[in-house]
């Protein structure tokens, strides 16, 4: 690839430079998930008719069973919405009438170790809104599709032709079943079983790397007795080491549908904060900022819903030698990360941001997808290098460590540092996190000068 990964970054992020083409008759997608349904949005644009196969029954309302992260606070970041808006035109005023509340920079506050952050008054809005509501609009508006069709089913195995990807195999309600595609898109998440697939026809299997997090999540709902806060996102994060609560990473609520708050505390290792509604909000008074405990005192609404993260994970599909024509994978199916960063339905609509590149060059699917992987390598490399130089902090993560990772790290912390008070730091800041801008463009020379000028005007 010539162009830089900060380049590549940048034409992703920016609208579609050519018009879409059809090159193939049928595609499949594996899962119904935000990734795999942003996959069958871009390729309706590509293919005569989509197919999707998930277990679950995509046409029934409500969170779906095969998202067991879904009870849990979930982020749009900006750069996830501007997809989402470019896919879906409209989608923002839509999700709006359908509850989500807009945030803008106004009306989100960060606290850093207690103290709060400076509003950015250029930075782009984001939308609140529960996991089952952001994922039931994408899912509404693409089954609207008239090329768009599901198949309720388990995926059992791939059909290869020789050395490409024809078709999956499934099973409904006991019965096997075969659906043909010119290219098929795994977007079965984390527990994919595309490596042991290929595996068994004698591919090679993608390398796995994993960082072990043990992130412990708890999640709750509280009633939110004013429709239009003055701060509809508050999060607050204590820095490891600081000594500050340590067996709490932070907390978050955001203003969602229906009248609600969604509040979220985090803990790693052995900290469990907040399983039972006692200890939620004792906490969110006693451990956080006073919009916390304002929150924990209008209302617990059910019970504390837990999750638990084990590590972060990324299969290197662009790395292997040998892989058959016909055959993608996006979303958590190649790399699923921390979820206190919030990048997950971000990373799945670049991931189908490379798919619609890649179909719109006209390629030769007779072969393997290897422009396709190179651009989302570049989406994964940035979002991995994000939330693993974060968690490399935490004390009992013990590697592996990149080269160079104590002076990058030290480069980090005054960074992040800044960005509680100077605003041309934060601006930088909050477009690399909410993946608008490449992370190397935070490591300039002028970011890092201006960081360290203001670690010498901090007291």
């Amino acid at each position: 690839m010539s162009r830089s990964p900060v380049q590549v970054f940048a034409e992703l992020n920016a609208p579609p430079s050519r018009p879409p083409v059809r090159v193939m008759g049928r595609a499949v997608v594996l899962g119904g998930s935000v990734a795999g349904l942003l996959a069958a949005r871009v390729l309706s644009e590509h293919a005569d008719s989509v197919v999707i196969v998930d277990r679950d029954d995509l046409h029934s309302t409500g969170a779906r069973p095969g998202v067991p992260q879904g009870t849990q606070l979930h982020a749009l970041l900006p750069g996830g919405l501007v997809h989402l808006e470019r896919l879906f035109p409209g989608f923002r005023e839509l999700a709006l009438r359908s509850g989500a509340v807009e945030a803008v920079p106004a009306a989100r506050r960060n606290y850093l170790d207690g103290r709060v952050k400076v509003v950015v008054p250029d930075d782009a809005d984001s939308l609140a809104g529960t996991r089952p509501l952001l994922e039931g609009l994408i899912r509404e508006l693409v089954l609207r599709l008239p090329n768009v069709k599901t198949v309720t089913a388990r995926a059992t195995g791939l059909v290869f032709d020789g050395d490409a990807v024809t078709g999956v195999r499934y099973e409904a309600g006991g019965a096997p079943g075969v659906e043909p595609g010119e290219l098929v898109v795994d977007a079965m998440g984390r527990s994919s079983r595309l490596s042991d697939w290929l595996a068994q026809a004698g591919w090679d299997r993608p390398v796995t790397q994993r960082m072990t997090v043990h992130l412990n999540y708890a999640t709750a709902l509280f009633r939110r007795p004013v429709a239009d806060p003055e701060h509809a996102v508050v999060l607050a994060i204590h820095t490891p080491g600081t000594g500050r609560s340590a067996d709490v990473a932070g907390a978050a609520f955001f203003a969602v549908e229906d009248g609600r708050w969604m509040a979220m505390m985090a803990g790693y290792g052995d900290s469990h904060p907040g399983r039972t509604a006692e200890d939620f909000t004792r906490r969110l008074r006693e451990q956080f900022p006073p919009e916390f405990g304002e929150v924990a005192d209008s209302g617990m609404i059910g019970d504390v819903q837990t999750y638990h993260h084990a590590d972060s994970r990324r299969r290197d599909f662009h790395a292997l030698r040998r892989m058959p024509a016909g055959l993608v994978a996006v979303g958590d199916a190649v790399a699923s990360f921390n979820p206190v960063y919030g990048q997950g339905m971000t990373a799945a609509a670049m991931h189908a941001a490379c798919l619609s590149a890649y179909l719109r060059s006209g390629p030769d699917l007779g072969v393997p997808a290897r422009d396709f992987l190179e651009l989302q390598k570049v989406v994964v490399d940035a979002a991995w290098s994000t939330s693993t130089s974060a968690d490399l902090a935490l004390p009992h993560v013990h590697g592996p460590y990149p080269r160079g990772y104590r002076f990058t790290s030290w480069v980090s912390r005054q960074i992040v540092a800044a960005t509680v008070t100077d605003v041309a730091v934060a601006r930088r800041f909050n477009q690399v996190v909410s993946m608008r801008e490449h992370p190397q463009t935070l490591a300039t020379p002028a970011v890092i000068l201006r960081a360290l000028r203001s670690a010498r005007r901090r007291p």
